[in-house]
């Protein structure tokens, strides 16, 4: 049985973990001179944001609703990169006679056009995420990530779950008491 959760340690260990990975990531980037694809990008701004949420729920402490939505804040980053994520390894997994033909990069298409265009621009259309760059154990960097991006969410849903379980046991605790 899972002992109680110390939620204050388990959300400043989720935003351990994401400034580790951006920390990789951009090692990735600045050392080993990989430029990120536009997917990419999007996938680091959901562990920034999901690990910002994790760090201000270990340093706010927040009551009962407070932390079960900076869990469920997490969790739908998280969420929201592993399906970038996936999407990039589809890319990455189709014959190069069906991969989209590349846009141009996100810093112009930002200037152009709305965000939300580039986001729909950015998931549906771009070829350049479809280029393996780099492996690790057999595994391409987008691969990591969603691995990476289902612990997240793991050990977010273990701190919801774990919440709920104890608030359940103290409410039937109060009732027999009665």
């Amino acid at each position: 049985m899972i002992k109680k959760i110390n939620r204050k340690r388990m959300s400043f260990l989720v935003f351990l973990t994401c400034a580790l990975l951006l920390c990789f990531a951009f090692y990735l980037e600045l050392v080993e001179g990989l430029d990120p694809c536009p997917l990419c990008t999007l996938q680091r701004a959901c562990i920034a944001v999901g690990g910002s949420f994790a760090l201000i729920a270990s340093m706010h402490n927040p009551g009962r609703v407070g932390f079960l939505c900076y869990a469920v804040l997490q969790v739908l980053f998280f969420s929201i990169g592993g399906a970038l994520a996936g999407r990039q390894i589809y890319l990455q997994s189709l014959p190069t006679d069906l991969v989209p033909s590349c846009g141009p990069d996100l810093d112009y298409l930002l200037e152009i056009f709305p965000i939300f265009e580039v986001l729909r621009m950015i998931i549906l259309n771009d070829g350049s995420c479809a280029e393996v760059l780099w492996r690790f154990l057999g595994f391409s960097i987008p691969q990591w990530t969603i691995l990476a991006f289902l612990l997240l969410t793991v050990m977010c849903l273990l701190q919801i779950s774990n919440k709920l379980e104890n608030e359940i046991a103290s409410k039937s605790k109060s009732v027999t008491a009665e």
